[in-house]
């Protein structure tokens, strides 16, 4: 019987949508009450910090998926560039891990939007809401990733709504982005901003996801890079003009005390009902549970096959040729996660496991370089400077963020 294999079936805008959907769907409906907290006015400034050190392993991501697109990606690049066989395992575990806490972060987001229409426990909320997404990411890739694509246009539509209801309202966006620039160089302020910088992280996280689908994507030197790209530019936009838009709708002490503060910005501003944006955003949520489940699992199945876990966690269903053993145990993982913490030390945790993980990429890269190692052709690629830069402020940031954080 002939081995069953993950098909290439992806191209550039099913990519793309698999990474908007990680991406926005993982922070910015969860988490932007938390950013403007700790930072006040100079929120957007946080937002601005974390694409900046995002851009720096995007590039060194979008290089090393060409040089080798396999799942369990991360954990091959750094056996590649360090040579490490323990490191491959510890990688491969440390991104599977940071999808698995993801997902009870996000299951979180989820729930407080779902609750407001559901008089349901909060627990079998979350079994709920992981139970039917871990379903969903079992089914074959075309059909997961399509359901995934379908709800990341309705939560991209949600922050165009928000963005678009502050220009109908007249809201003085252009005056917020000047305020939100610090002139001062107060420890307490910059604390604020940093340890905001690491919350506004976790809502960035999501490019990286990308190379968990490389086997199923067509001509992915190409194909993985412009997707990786394109993810981080369109979400920094929709994350400005959101973050912009929220504190622009009111006080500062109203807007970071709101339970909701896009529900605050959306009502006020486009005069329309609460529950059209708790539906979007309950979507949106849902569906960043959906790809992280998908990729966690894509990630177990990987190590499985390299002999790295159990074999069993490395088959395929006949059915639908995806993980099912791999991604039934990330979600009763994730379950486990979000029954026993609260989101944002769930958020803190996955940005944390991320930049350590960023790093060691980074530096796998730029021992590739060192040696001079051949990429195949047609494969984006980088000055060596870049990944000894994306070490260096993924390390800076997880430093000063949980530093600033206490």
């Amino acid at each position: 019987m002939a081995e069953i294999r993950l098909q290439r079936q992806l191209g550039l805008l099913q990519v793309v949508l698999y990474g908007l959907g990680v991406t926005v769907g993982a922070g910015i409906y969860a988490l932007v009450g938390g950013t403007i907290t700790l930072a006040g006015d100079h929120a957007p400034v946080s937002f601005v910090l974390a694409a900046l050190v995002m851009a720096l392993p995007a590039a060194c991501f979008a290089e090393l998926t060409g040089r080798l697109p396999f799942a369990a990606a991360e954990a091959h690049f750094v056996r590649e560039g360090l040579g490490s066989r323990r490191l491959f395992l510890l990688v491969g575990l440390g991104v599977a891990l940071i999808g698995i806490v993801s997902t009870a972060a996000i299951a979180h987001g989820a729930v407080n939007y779902l609750v407001l229409a559901l008089d349901l426990p909060v627990p079998l909320l979350l079994a709920l809401v992981i139970g039917g997404c871990g379903l969903v990411a079992a089914l074959g890739v075309k059909s997961s990733i399509g359901i995934a694509g379908a709800l990341t246009l309705i939560e991209v539509g949600g922050l165009v709504l928000i963005i678009g209801g502050g220009f109908w309202a007249g809201q003085d966006l252009a005056g917020q982005a000047v305020r939100a620039v610090p002139t001062t160089l107060s420890p307490t302020v910059w604390a604020g901003i940093m340890a905001a910088s690491l919350l506004a992280f976790f809502a960035f996280i999501g490019f990286e996801d990308i190379d968990s689908i490389a086997e199923e994507t067509i001509d992915p030197q190409r194909t993985l890079a412009r997707g990786i790209f394109l993810t981080l530019a369109i979400t920094t936009v929709l994350y400005l003009g959101v973050v912009l838009t929220v504190l622009a709708s009111g006080p500062l002490a109203e807007v970071a005390s709101h339970p909701a503060p896009l529900t605050l910005a959306f009502t006020r501003n486009t005069g329309l009902p609460e529950v059209l944006l708790t539906v979007i955003a309950s979507l949106a949520t849902l569906n960043g549970v959906i790809v992280q489940i998908l990729m966690a699992g894509r990630v177990l199945f990987g190590l499985a096959r390299e002999g790295e876990l159990p074999r069993g966690l490395g088959r395929l269903s006949p059915r639908s040729a995806t993980p099912v053993r791999a991604t039934a145990l990330a979600a009763s993982l994730a379950l486990g996660l979000a029954l026993a913490f609260p989101i944002l030390r769930l958020a803190e945790w996955t940005s944390g496991l991320t930049l350590g993980v960023f790093a060691l990429v980074c530096l796998s890269l730029a021992r590739i370089h060192a040696r001079g190692d051949p990429a195949p052709p047609g494969t984006f690629r980088v000055y060596r400077w870049v990944p000894v830069a994306g070490a260096l402020a993924c390390i800076g940031l997880l430093i000063a963020g949980f530093a600033a954080g206490g």
